[in-house]
């Protein structure tokens, strides 16, 4: 019964920060002109059946979505306590903010619950990306591959067609697969989302914020096949060509703490995330690590306008879980 009541008390808080969470003095500046009264124009009822929350999850009010004494260049940032469910930094968390990659979060988590990982695909078509710059793998019409070699592709090397061959897999199109990821947003609390690919590419229709980000982070995390895949500095993909010939594809992870690209703070126990970069959402980062003391964080940041930038925010914040 307990639990039932804060369930209750939790899901009033998101239907307020629905209502109200985009309607502050701060504006995105990156949103296009129709979304800067997305809020206003769209208050999407929340149901009291909402399933999939629970009372250990850190919770934000509307008028708190930004830390008076936190000031940040980027378009969202979230830090979270998760032994403690408490929020240590927040800046702009219920802001709508395009995911870019961090959308394959969703992805991996649907292929964790539904996917049988030693399942074979054979690409019967190739897949096409009509973004500049788009990050794939070289797999090609022909090929066959194991779900589970193409799950460590699609996060270790951020492949946006890997994303697109998990979700014809899953759910036979692209369509049907964002409609399985706004169900389980749904399902998670993370009311301000809405997905309309696998691998966040960008589409002025595919948005999400911080603070959902993190509730879609947390549900995946649980799985240790998620964290595992995250922490790996580099990979190779092994699969079968159409001509019968073994190839392997060898990668390295996007994130650049794993790769010492960038230090990571003394005291910071890392175990990784999921990265994403558009024109549109820039730069953005969410990691799961831990403190000397076993406590486990989540930290978010969205937009920054470089790289440098990005892990310039990241390490602010990771460095806040230390002291």
């Amino acid at each position: 019964m307990k639990a039932k009541k804060i369930s209750r008390l939790i899901v009033l808080i998101l239907v307020c920060s629905l209502i109200f969470g985009g309607c502050g003095k701060h504006s995105p500046l990156y949103l296009e002109d129709s979304y800067q009264d997305y809020y206003k124009k769209n208050k999407t009822e929340v149901s009291s059946d909402v399933e999939g929350m629970a009372e250990d999850l850190a919770v934000i009010s509307p008028e708190n979505e930004s830390d008076p004494d936190y000031h940040s260049n980027d378009y969202a940032n979230l830090l979270v306590n998760d032994t403690r469910a408490e929020v240590v930094e927040s800046y702009r968390c219920f802001e709508k903010i395009y995911p870019a990659s961090t959308t394959k979060i969703m992805t991996a988590l649907l292929t964790l619950e539904h996917a049988d990982f030693d399942d074979k695909i054979t690409l019967d078509h190739n897949i096409v990306l009509t973004e500049d710059g788009a990050v794939i793998s070289t797999l090609s019409r022909g090929d066959t591959v194991t779900v589970d070699e193409v799950f460590h592709t699609m996060l270790i090397k951020s492949a946006n067609d890997c994303a697109v061959i998990l979700a014809e897999y899953l759910a036979g199109s692209v369509e049907a697969f964002a409609d399985m990821m706004n169900e389980k947003a749904r399902e998670l609390g993370a009311t301000h989302t809405h997905f309309v690919n696998p691998n966040g590419l960008h589409d002025d229709d595919h948005y999400s914020t911080a603070y959902d980000l993190y509730l879609i982070f947390r549900a995946a995390v649980q799985y240790d096949k998620f964290v595992n895949t995250v922490s790996m500095k580099d990979y190779q993909m092994t699969y079968i060509n159409s001509a019968g010939q073994s190839v392997g594809e060898y990668m390295t992870s996007t994130n650049h703490y794993l790769v010492n690209e960038y230090p990571v703070p003394e005291g910071v126990i890392m175990y990784g995330g999921k990265t994403g970069t558009t024109t549109a959402a820039r730069s953005c980062l969410i990691l799961m690590t831990e403190n000397e003391n076993g406590e486990r964080f989540f930290s978010l940041v969205l937009g920054a306008k470089t790289k440098g930038d990005l892990y310039e925010s990241m390490t602010n914040l990771l460095e806040k879980t230390v002291n």
